[in-house]
């Protein structure tokens, strides 16, 4: 909660202070805890340079490396509890004791605006991005419910640092600032093992026991995704024409270019980046970058890398020729 108290500070000396951004731990931070140097890590950025495949061993490693990450997000309390047994055991308990603190904070610190409404977005999140359509919709959260009457209950979740904000861009152009619809947006846990311990019984057993990181349509693999992408120092926009089944998961972009981001539960064709990077009304985009759960490839303009290279996408993208 502290973005939430910083504001109440009724005055900062200029030149007195520096404003940082906290996170929980990101893939690097978790590989450094697991004992893997900076050397492991430009590795990895290097063979994402070279295009060069991963050694199948290389991939179980970092594979299953990622799996334990994504199960169990990077609170400082979870990881902990997890190096410290060597096993999963107990990490669901801190994970869902989390969710309750989070849940007692709301009621804490909300002031001026209607805490049950804060709630039930957050509580209804898992829920929306198990739709194909991951869309928010306001009026799924509650009978009745309004967008207007719910706004300050989204802008209080972010600026908590509890949720990350993905806008709906009004067109596939640059510049991103201000180009976008701030009513339509899509909504993801800040942190991704808060999310797994937010999921049904049974998706638990699928994701713990069979290690089926698909559970929920792909929405953990976008909110891992995602969550990299804010962690790397980006912000969230993706794009969907109404006219169309055009769709497009995340935009980043470098000094010059548009780059579309899909992430894939499966191998398989990007159909809308394809469109996005062919069609001459889109002439910021040229090439794309697609995550999923196989190795480094490229095709048709389509950078594909796996999932485990997300939060590398910047550092890749400042010395790629893209």
């Amino acid at each position: 909660m502290l973005g939430i108290n910083y504001r109440r500070i009724e005055s900062n000396s200029v030149g007195y202070k520096s404003d940082y951004e906290m996170y929980s731990l990101d893939f690097e931070e978790f590989l450094w805890v697991k004992g893997y140097d900076d050397a492991f890590i430009e590795d990895m950025l290097e063979h994402m340079r070279d295009l060069a495949p991963f050694n199948e061993v290389q991939m179980s490693v970092c594979s299953s490396l990622f799996l334990e990450y994504c199960i169990l997000g990077g609170m400082p309390a979870v990881v902990r509890e997890f190096i410290a047994k060597g096993t999963f055991e107990g990490s669901l308990e801190v994970q869902r004791q989390l969710i309750v603190d989070y849940k007692e904070d709301i009621r804490k610190y909300a002031e001026g605006i209607d805490q049950t409404r804060i709630l039930n977005v957050f509580n209804h999140i898992p829920v929306q991005l198990a739709k194909d359509n991951k869309k928010f919709q306001i009026s799924k959260v509650a009978s009745g419910a309004r967008f207007r009457n719910y706004r300050g209950c989204i802008e209080w979740l972010d600026d908590a640092g509890m949720v990350n904000l993905c806008y709906c861009l009004n067109f596939p152009e640059l510049p991103l600032q201000g180009n976008y619809d701030d009513t339509k947006y899509e909504l993801y846990l800040a942190d991704s093992g808060l999310l797994v311990a937010m999921l049904d019984e049974e998706s638990q057993e699928d994701l713990r026991a069979n290690k089926n990181l698909g559970v929920y349509k792909g929405a953990l693999y976008e909110n891992v995704v995602g969550e990299a992408l804010v962690k790397a120092g980006y912000r969230l926009y993706y794009y969907k024409r109404d006219d169309s089944t055009l769709e497009q998961d995340f935009f980043v972009r470098t000094a010059s270019a548009l780059i579309p981001v899909e992430v894939k539960a499966k191998n398989g064709t990007a159909k809308s980046m394809r469109t996005l990077i062919s069609s001459e009304k889109y002439a910021d985009i040229h090439c794309g970058i697609k995550f999923t759960g196989g190795n480094i490839g490229y095709s048709d303009a389509v950078y594909t890398f796996p999932y485990f290279c997300a939060f590398l996408l910047k550092r890749y993208l400042s010395k790629a020729d893209v």
